[in-house]
């Protein structure tokens, strides 16, 4: 039997990030023509191969790069306990959010995953898988500036469906009412039930729990409704 993931408390970084992140969005307003990361039969969709401009937050600061490259959105984060993130500037209201996410380099003692019903950098829903098999749905909430842990016990779970190491791992994220699922590489893992938010953006993140630079590169995101 392995042992329990420690839970370790993830640090927020507020205005630096949430101005990058205001000013993409400025200029993601559009002319009113189609949608180009709205196709068919999805909410959203991006492929991250340099056709779209879905108006992801790319910046450099603090330890921490986003960036878009070799057909994926790339994280990468020196940060011991701080999580790093990007979003569209869209808003969803129930969703499901799929994505490819790919554990490049680093320590395994890491996280990386899915945000949703993102209300602003206080307040949102992360869906979170790590390098060494673990993972847990959480939430961050005003009046704390650290996550709460919504898995059994507040801590992170194993499981062996989850590819370790330098691998990848398809996610697969629902925010549908109160009900918040999570599934790795096909197979459900956790449901839990929380109403603190209905609606809101989604986002990709990554964590290093040790020392060393965590790089999670993340590839063909869609959102679907339920």
């Amino acid at each position: 039997m392995k042992p329990e993931k420690p839970r370790y408390w993830f640090w927020l970084l507020l205005a630096p990030l949430m101005l990058l992140i205001s000013c993409v969005n400025l200029g993601n307003l559009g002319s009113g023509g189609p949608d180009e990361c709205q196709p068919d039969g999805f909410l959203f969709a991006d492929e991250f191969d340099g056709r779209e401009q879905c108006g992801w937050a790319l910046y450099s600061q603090g330890g921490a790069v986003v960036d878009i490259q070799d057909d994926a959105l790339r994280i990468s984060s020196s940060q011991i306990g701080e999580i790093w993130w990007t979003n569209p500037g869209r808003r969803f209201d129930d969703s499901i959010i799929t994505v490819v996410a790919r554990q490049a380099n680093g320590p395994d003692n890491n996280a990386y995953g899915v945000i949703c019903r993102y209300q602003n950098e206080q307040n949102f829903y992360i869906f979170l898988i790590s390098g060494d098999g673990y993972y847990a749905i959480g939430k961050y909430q005003s009046g704390s500036d650290r996550i709460i842990y919504l898995t059994e016990d507040g801590q992170y779970q194993f499981s062996d469906v989850i590819n370790q190491g330098v691998a990848t791992n398809q996610i697969r994220v629902s925010c549908v009412g109160n009900q918040l699922g999570l599934a790795v590489n096909g197979i459900a893992l956790l449901t839990v039930t929380d109403s603190a938010f209905a609606t809101g953006d989604v986002g990709l993140g990554v964590s290093t729990l040790s020392p060393g630079t965590a790089v999670v590169e993340f590839d063909t995101i869609r959102i679907m409704e339920p």
